[in-house]
């Protein structure tokens, strides 16, 4: 029987505890909104031993301001994001569902916040490197191992499930102990992995379900980052055609960062002043969060920034990447975090082995010459990890309602691909960039997943919202 199967079948016979009697009141930390409320279900650590020990997940309720008629589940991002964090910081996205609905998150096991794990697992990592023969890929998995196991060693039973199908078991407790019968989601980003892993195991307690800018993990990762590389080339374009008719750019761009990409791969660059260097695969990851979000136009600041980091490069100083890395995530580099990877290399987001790595590389340098390390970068965190695959990838199965999808350029494509699985459901492409465009506000890709979600009215093909 394969590890799918024995999932599904786990999920099926599992009993979800109820817990009679759930006390909600007024959150105690500073800064929650006054009208949020607070509470806390037990669920059990190991889902497949439902008498064993107990962790405590919290979560928290914006009530409905009018006649509630059911309840919409807000599913955090990261992984490692806190559902209670996302309605506290964008409850007001969530005003016009509050008519009908109470509107309920919470912070999930694999938080940072969550208090078992500390919190430097969540905060370091190693810095990956792209191997170039078995022998390297072997090295790397030796050091991604030594890493991973500093962390596990601090509580093993917790780092060893943290997969999304737990979370979306403890979704399913928190459903029974509300007292709902089905449950209507928004998931944003990595959300979308456990939202679709409770579509999988509980397809029967889904009334509704909208993922936005969803993770997608139901591809293999040859065509996942088929998908990937076509949309990190189409960014790319953007940054180039911005770059150049704003002046932040000499002529030429494209064919510079390729050189310069290059050349550091054979004589990594260093930063002045700090016993780093960056390879070329290091420009490459370093760039990417940058050419995702520009900030706002017209001037986007942060391509603005990129540029000036390139130029930077080009003359032998990588500090203009490190610093705006160190700034954001406190590392001369970006690390591959431990406790992300603890989540996500459970839900299966990784190679097979050396071959599937290298035809995956080989696609990205044939499809896309400006990006080729990003299609690698998660999965290669993944490799030499210390535990099996836990959320292995699975079909969606028959019977769930249609969904809705929304997504900016650079996840609409990953979103879409989740969402046509099931007959029926429909999506929104935001012409434009941004992440989670729910959560953030944005007024059009809202009223069309409000009308979804209250009344499970989908937009009609092709729907595209402009900024």
């Amino acid at each position: 029987m394969s590890l799918a199967m024995v999932s599904a079948l786990l999920g099926a016979l599992i009993v979800v505890p109820h817990a009679s009697g759930l006390e909600w009141r007024a959150c105690q930390e500073a800064g929650r909104p006054k009208e949020m409320e607070c509470a806390s279900v037990e669920v059990p650590l190991d889902w497949a031993e439902p008498d064993g020990r107990k962790i405590s997940v919290r979560i928290a309720r914006l009530p409905a301001t009018g006649r509630k008629t059911g309840t919409v589940f807000s599913i955090p991002g990261g992984p490692g994001g806190s559902g209670i964090d996302d309605l506290t910081s964008y409850g007001k996205s969530f005003a016009g569902l509050r008519e009908r609905f109470d509107v309920v998150s919470l912070e999930p096991r694999n938080a940072t916040s969550f208090g078992i794990l500390p919190q430097e697992c969540f905060a370091t990592g190693p810095w990956l490197t792209r191997p170039g023969s078995p022998r390297e890929y072997a090295a790397l998995g030796a050091t991604v191992r030594r890493s991973a196991e500093e962390c596990r060693r601090r509580a093993p039973v917790f780092f060893d499930h943290l997969d999304s199908a737990s979370v979306a078991r403890d979704i399913d407790a928190i459903r029974s102990a509300i007292g709902e019968e089905r449950l209507s989601f928004v998931a944003t980003s990595y959300g979308g992995v456990p939202a679709v892993a409770y579509a999988r195991l509980f397809p029967g307690r889904v009334r509704a379900m909208y993922l936005d800018g969803a993770v997608n993990q139901l591809r293999d990762p040859l065509t996942e980052a088929r998908t990937r590389y076509r949309t990190f080339e189409a960014q790319f374009g953007r940054f180039v055609t911005w770059c150049e008719a704003a002046g932040a750019c000499e002529a030429g761009v494209a064919e510079r960062w390729q050189r310069l990409v290059a050349a550091a791969d054979r004589t990594p660059i260093p930063v002045k002043g700090q016993a780093v260097t960056y390879s070329g695969f290091d420009l490459q990851v370093a760039a990417m969060p940058h050419l995702v979000s520009p900030g706002p136009a017209p001037d986007h600041p942060r391509w603005r920034q990129l540029a000036q980091a390139m130029r930077q490069a080009e003359g032998g100083d990588a500090a203009g990447f490190a610093a705006y890395v160190q700034a954001g995530i406190g590392s001369l580099k970006p690390p591959s975090f431990v406790g992300m990877n603890a989540t996500q290399c459970a839900d299966g987001l990784r190679f097979g082995g050396y071959r599937e790595y290298r035809a995956v590389r080989a696609l990205g340098e044939r499809v896309s010459p400006n990006l080729a390390g990003m299609g690698l970068w998660h999965r290669l965190g993944c490799v030499g990890w210390p535990t099996p695959v836990t959320n292995p990838r699975a079909p969606l199965p028959a019977g769930l309602p249609p969904l809705l999808g929304a997504g900016s350029w650079t996840d609409h494509d990953d979103t879409a691909d989740i969402v046509r699985r099931v007959p029926g459901s429909a999506t929104v492409r935001y012409d434009g960039h941004g992440h989670g465009l729910y959560l953030t506000g944005n007024a059009c890709v809202i009223a069309h997943a409000d009308a979804y979600l209250m009344d499970l009215r989908l937009p009609p093909t092709g729907t595209v919202c402009r900024p």
